[in-house]
């Protein structure tokens, strides 16, 4: 039986959180899974990666109608998501790629660059 992709994506992040903050300690991203769409009756996982330091966050959409394919988007803490997500096979998403946008996405280099240069 094939793993839960949401489990999986779970401890994906959950590998990258603590190498993220090896590398970068000025880099503490907050993880949380949300389940409030399903409650509302949106067939769908939310994870949210969120830098309250820089105020930014990966939003992350798992969707039963797309299996396999992960949605994503590079919002500010105070952005509403829009519907123009980005997709990305699930099999091409693993710690290092979690890893790589939170790098570039949370360090100050980005901070100081226009928004529209997202990873």
């Amino acid at each position: 039986m094939p793993e839960d992709p949401l489990k999986a994506l779970s401890d994906q992040a959950s590998e990258a959180h603590a190498k993220i903050q090896q590398a970068h300690q000025q880099i503490n991203p907050v993880v949380a899974i949300r389940r409030g769409l399903r409650d509302s009756g949106i067939p769908a996982d939310v994870m949210t990666i969120d830098c309250l330091r820089t105020r930014r966050r990966i939003m992350l959409v798992l969707h039963d109608k797309e299996l396999g394919i992960l949605l994503y988007q590079f919002l500010s803490l105070d952005e509403n998501p829009g519907d123009d997500f980005q997709r990305k096979s699930l099999s091409e998403v693993n710690t290092d790629t979690l890893f790589s946008w939170m790098q570039s996405y949370f360090s100050d280099e980005t901070q100081n660059k226009q928004s529209g240069t997202r990873p």
